[in-house]
């Protein structure tokens, strides 16, 4: 068995190292709450060893363990990133002189990005998808909802979580709060404004502190509410409804924008990626499309014997 002293300092190692979390990297609740819930998972792995303890080895049956078990590879590289960054603060701290994570290779993930809708039918979702609703209200909230997620790159949870507020600020950009609270200005184009605008202006009687009100005017609206909204949005411009989300839109907007010549930094800004490799998946993306591309339309890459078509 672990000894009492060795758990109670692994206690205050983690409770430092979640401190820190939050008060360095501004990190989000819920992500403090995995990470500590990840930490635990470790130390009974490691038992009778305490996390402070841990070699290399307890962190490669680990990770075997967690494949053996089933677990995605995602999750499993999540808590190997948990681990590398709980390892590297306690040698910041003096706590121990080297990391076990270091020489322990992350589980290979696979690209997991959507297929984005193409231009003509975001066109068809926004000019045919908004109209002829069960009400006018509908209507209103389907075509700000659409134009703000398409037009701005948001997350779901970003979008609903905008004040009715955010279209008093007159100005070409929109203030979002994004992961762990951290805050970004992306540009707000004026189709999206106008109807942002429409909206808070029907629902003026509401009193309600959300752009878009849930049942309770008090409260915004919930991602179930919103998949409703959505799936009415797609059968009414003709699109198979699994083709079409909110995370399906983001990353349309992100595709697109790279197709028209953006800038990948400039692409990590608007999105709120803390990290520049995330954004980076999109070119991988990309290279793909340019690879087909050419395999389709290049004479040289066109099997032997197909005919070439004449200028």
């Amino acid at each position: 068995m672990a000894r009492d002293s060795d758990v109670q300092g692994d206690s205050r190692h983690v409770e430092a190292f979640l401190e820190m979390l939050a008060a360095e990297r501004g990190a989000a609740l819920k992500t403090r709450q995995a990470y500590a819930s990840d930490l635990a998972d470790f130390a009974t792995h490691c038992a009778p060893l305490s996390l402070s303890e841990a070699r290399g080895e307890e962190v490669r049956s680990y990770l075997a363990e967690l494949s053996r078990a089933g677990l995605a590879a995602r999750t499993a590289a999540r808590r190997l990133s948990c681990l590398r960054q709980f390892y590297r603060f306690l040698m910041l701290e003096s706590v121990r002189e080297d990391d076990p994570t270091e020489r322990q290779q992350a589980p290979r993930i696979t690209s997991s990005l959507p297929r984005p809708l193409d231009e003509d039918e975001i066109r068809l979702l926004l000019e045919t998808g908004t109209r002829g609703h069960e009400n006018e209200r509908r209507d209103i909230v389907s075509r700000a909802a659409l134009e703000l997620l398409y037009t701005t790159g948001l997350r779901i949870s970003e979008l609903l979580a905008l004040p009715a507020t955010c279209v008093h600020v007159r100005g070409p950009m929109l203030l979002v709060r994004g992961k762990g609270g951290r805050e970004r200005l992306v540009p707000l184009s004026q189709s999206a404004r106008d109807a942002a605008d429409q909206l808070v202006h029907f629902d003026r009687d509401l009193g309600s502190p959300w752009l878009f009100p849930g049942r309770d005017p008090q409260k915004h609206l919930t991602r179930q509410g919103f998949d409703k909204i959505l799936l009415a949005c797609a059968l009414k411009a003709g699109l198979d409804p699994d083709r079409v989300s909110p995370h399906v839109l983001r990353h349309s907007f992100a595709s697109h924008l790279l197709a028209h010549g953006a800038d990948l930094r400039a692409l990590q800004m608007l999105l709120g990626h803390a990290d520049i490799a995330t954004t980076q998946i999109y070119t991988q993306v990309m290279s793909e499309r340019l690879r087909q591309a050419v395999a389709a339309h290049h004479p040289l890459a066109r099997k032997a014997g197909a005919p070439v078509d004449a200028d």
